[in-house]
């Protein structure tokens, strides 16, 4: 289910209508050290938004993860084609670390990327497909 997908033009402005991405990204600008499922969850979301480029560069900010760090996640979670994670994954994620991914706890939708953004045609597939399967097998 691997995605084939080329490095998008810079949509910032677009990643930035999503009040969880805008906060990550913010902390990363400012030098913060976002966690390790901070930057993963950065990285599965910008990756349609922004060009290789830009993420190596601002997850390369975060004082606990080198350029060379930001290049190996960006690889990986391309090469794998990673959909960018469901609100409660993200929820789950968070819990296993200090940096609070959401911006506000209190807010069910701070997290959920997929009511905020728009994603290309190939991500919401991917994921039909996944259901689409995941009955077929239990079938």
């Amino acid at each position: 289910m691997a995605q084939t997908q080329t490095s998008p033009t810079e949509r910032s402005d677009d990643l930035q209508a999503s009040p969880m991405m805008r906060h990550l990204m913010d902390a990363l600008k400012d030098g913060k050290d976002i966690g390790h499922y901070g930057r993963l969850v950065f990285v599965m979301v910008a990756r349609f938004f922004l060009p290789e480029e830009k993420i190596v560069a601002l997850l390369a900010k975060d004082p606990d993860f080198s350029k060379e760090d930001a290049k190996a996640l960006y690889a990986e979670v391309k090469a794998h084609g990673y959909n960018p994670p469901k609100e409660n994954k993200i929820r789950q994620w968070q819990q296993q670390q200090d940096f609070p991914i959401c911006p506000s706890a209190d807010d069910p939708n701070a997290c959920d990327v997929y009511q905020t953004l728009r994603f290309p045609d190939e991500v919401y597939d991917n994921i039909e497909e996944f259901w689409e399967q995941r009955v077929e097998a239990q079938s």
